[in-house]
């Protein structure tokens, strides 16, 4: 299953009708005082919509890529306008204050630092516009914060959820690649310290209302820092059981019970993120484990794609993902 233009019109028109959708709206705000509680539009003059500030970066990669992608659906001239509109001297200035505000420190860590960075990535493959220009400066701030974080992170976060450390890696280091040749060092060197020893994934997964899988988004992160047959070693020790599908989760799609239940319908976003690092280290294994890992990408992926949008509790988000898991991006 690949993008077409068909699909790309319906994730664009999806994203235009939510990152400048005030509400509702999920804050991820510390209150200093009373004078602190503003509406999200006044914290965050660019990503106020998608329901929260890191769905709503992720919807402007999505439109910018589309843009990209199929420049000449009918959606094109909007994205093109609303960028235009949205990314600002003004508008950045606004998100860099609110991220110089006490506490602001960890504001979105790691997720929606990735997340920037990729957006900022994407913006600077449309030649013709001025948007990565004006989104560089809150590029270099979320590329400073990984450099100090990382450092201090002792233990990797595996969680599927936000807070996962190796997805926010795999974003940044694409970005870090092109921009900032300390830094995807740092990345680099800190991934393969932390995961080159891991062994035996067991998989317990998935949790209730995870997103991605620990284990493959793992995978896939050594797989961006390692050479090809150095990777393929490690995977082997990693998963050593792909040939019988084992363990069994990696291959079962989620279950999702209630797509109008934001949580729950975190596992369509699992089963878009798994296909989406099956097909992304495919290429990477032995033949008879390449087989094996596109046929699980294509299972999960025609799993959670018909239900990309419909409620708006996944539809705010979703997009981004089956997107990832349907192209593959270029590299910088």
């Amino acid at each position: 299953m690949s993008l077409d233009a068909a699909t790309a019109g319906l994730f664009a028109r999806t994203a235009l009708g939510h990152v400048a959708r005030e509400y509702p709206h999920k804050l991820d705000h510390v209150l200093h005082g009373d004078e602190d509680a503003q509406s999200p539009r006044a914290l965050h003059p660019i990503f106020y919509g998608s329901f929260d500030w890191h769905s709503c970066v992720h919807g402007w990669w999505s439109l910018l890529t589309l843009l990209r992608l199929y420049p000449d659906n009918p959606e094109a001239a909007q994205i093109v306008a609303l960028a235009d509109d949205s990314f600002t001297a003004g508008n950045v200035a606004g998100e860099l204050a609110y991220l110089e505000r006490p506490l602001s420190a960890g504001f979105e860590r790691p997720y929606g630092w990735g997340w920037l960075l990729y957006l900022h990535l994407e913006a600077s493959r449309h030649v013709d516009r001025e948007w990565a220009r004006q989104l560089e400066p809150l590029a270099r701030v979320f590329a400073e914060r990984f450099a100090s974080y990382l450092p201090k992170l002792t233990y990797p976060i595996r969680v599927g959820t936000h807070y996962n450390t190796a997805f926010g890696l795999v974003l940044a280091l694409e970005w870090a690649q092109r921009f900032d040749a300390a830094l995807a060092d740092t990345i680099h060197g800190w991934a393969v310290a932390k995961f080159s020893g891991d062994r035996d994934c067991q998989a317990w997964e998935p949790g209730g209302d995870e997103f991605l899988s620990p284990a493959l988004i793992e995978a896939l992160c050594m797989a961006r820092m390692l050479p090809a047959a150095e990777f393929a070693g490690w995977f082997h020790a990693f998963l050593p059981r792909i040939l019988e599908r084992q363990p069994t989760a990696l291959f079962t799609p989620a279950t999702v019970s209630d797509r109008s239940d934001g949580k729950i319908a975190h596992l369509d976003g699992l089963n878009l993120s798994r296909a989406w690092c099956w097909r992304s280290i495919a290429a990477m294994l032995p033949e008879l484990l390449r087989g094996i890992a596109l046929e699980s990408a294509d299972e999960h992926l025609a799993s959670a794609l018909p239900h990309v949008t419909g409620d708006y509790m996944g539809e705010h988000w979703l997009a981004s993902f089956a997107i990832l898991a349907m192209v593959s991006e270029p590299k910088p």
